[in-house]
């Protein structure tokens, strides 16, 4: 999968007309009113801050979607199986609660109707490595979708296309789709959800839920914003400050759920009931464990896996083991795990099994031995999983500072927005010059992935 030329010839012509005129300094501004207008901020950071979207070749974007495709498949396998196997499942790392709640039926087919492959591709070696899997509260295809109408707006963009053709990959369309087929499903009728999208009033996502209203409204479904701490259930019937709800579209995190509203709250009392459709469901739970990583591609579970599914495995998805005291295999042949981990701090990254936003995360290469030996005993301590380091691409990204041009390199991700686990709908960027590449925790931007190719 090697596709330099499409994208570096594209990325070289598209920064040559920042430097002609005004242009740099015209788009910036444009940028910024487009950014206002539509909302585009996270909290009260503006999403994006540089001027170029992400390019990727046809080529490249379709052998990306082949391979998530094939881990998605891999992935519901392994689901499916531990599902039927509690011995399995306590690979996974539920606490007693998660356990409870994966079994409670979603009235439909996938765990995760909607969901997000985060990886890194590299052009140059044609390396794509899928290193976790938001299988539960997948953010930003809203948000990709607006930032890409944004940038189509920019005069840099409006030159670019007379010698090239950028398409962008819409992204919000496709998650409306897997949650209305997921509500006929559990439905059985073609009648019209009354949705909210439930999430914490303050998170700093909420600009988003706004972009999704406009998109049920689009299909002429009424959606609303709400709020768990305004839901009650009652006579069979959940509302949420006061106005009924048959479907929730789950943006809240399980944990903080359970944490704040408990077993027992109403939203989870009425899932349970069968009075109102989620998704995602709790069963995503699962395989939003960073473990379902490990337990993918751990060999004990080889033989759940037909042969394409373990080729993918082992091609896109690095080395990942759960901390624990154990022998296991790696490209080097069986070694002791602990042992393994202590004395390949360089290549090697210790993340929680269960948190987001970069909390908990270790880089071997960023420690010294001694805290690379107290990180390891933490691990021990709490579910963790240890994964191999994989190289993090980068480009050069422009951006006006004080009214000048200037160029800075930044990694980036590529995070494919996935449908039922194996159809992949667009894209995510982000991009930083932080190695956790995560907006959430404040070190990153988003920028909206366009197909290009030269006219």
């Amino acid at each position: 999968m090697i596709h330099l030329s499409t994208s570096r010839a594209a990325i070289a012509a598209y920064h040559t007309l920042l430097t002609q005129g005004s242009l740099a300094v015209d788009s910036a501004e444009v940028l910024e009113q487009q950014l206002r207008q539509m909302g585009l901020y996270f909290g009260d950071r503006p999403l994006c801050s540089v001027l170029r979207p992400r390019f990727l070749s046809l080529q490249a974007y379709r052998e990306i979607a082949g391979a998530s495709a094939l881990v998605g498949r891999a992935f519901e396998k392994i689901r499916l199986a531990a599902m039927a196997d509690s011995r399995l499942r306590a690979q996974f790392g539920l606490l007693d609660w998660e356990e409870q709640l994966v079994h409670v039926a979603p009235g439909y087919r996938a765990a995760s109707p909607t969901s997000r492959l985060d990886a890194f591709y590299t052009p140059e070696t044609g390396s794509l490595k899928f290193t976790e899997y938001n299988a539960e509260t997948p953010a930003g295809a809203a948000f990709n979708d607006a930032l890409s109408r944004a940038f189509l707006a920019l005069p840099v963009m409006q030159a670019f296309q007379a010698s090239h053709v950028p398409l962008p990959i819409p992204s919000g369309a496709g998650v409306v789709d897997a949650l209305l087929r997921a509500w006929t499903e559990w439905r059985g009728t073609r009648e019209k959800p009354q949705i909210v999208i439930l999430d914490w009033r303050e998170v700093p996502t909420s600009n988003e839920f706004v972009l999704f209203e406009q998109e049920f409204a689009a299909r002429g479904i009424e959606a609303f914003i709400g709020d768990p701490r305004d839901a009650e259930f009652a006579n069979g019937r959940l509302t949420v400050a006061g106005r009924p709800a048959t479907f929730i579209y789950k943006r809240v995190l399980i944990d903080e759920l359970i944490t704040r509203e408990g077993l027992d709250g109403p939203v989870v009392q009425a899932v349970k009931a069968g009075a109102v459709c989620m998704v995602n469901s709790f069963g995503c739970k699962l395989l939003h464990k960073k473990a379902s990583l490990a337990v993918l591609s751990d060999e004990r579970q080889g033989a759940l896996l037909d042969e394409a599914e373990r080729a993918a495995v082992a091609r896109y998805v690095p080395w990942t083991r759960v901390v624990e005291e154990r022998r296991t295999t790696h490209a080097s042949g069986s070694v002791d795990l602990l042992a393994f981990i202590e004395a390949n701090r360089e290549r090697l990254v210790l993340k929680p099994n269960d948190d987001y936003g970069g909390k908990g995360i270790v880089l071997g290469w960023t420690v010294d031995d001694a805290s690379w030996h107290d990180a390891i005993r933490a691990a021990l301590a709490e579910p963790y999983i240890v994964q191999e380091r994989v190289t993090l691409p980068s480009e050069p990204w422009p951006m006006v500072v004080d009214g000048a041009l200037h160029l800075g390199e930044r990694m980036l991700d590529t995070a494919p927005f996935m449908t039922d686990g194996q159809i992949m709908n667009g894209c995510l960027t982000r991009i930083s010059t932080d190695a956790l590449l995560n907006v959430s925790a404040g070190g990153g931007a988003n920028v909206p992935t366009f197909l290009v190719e030269a006219r």
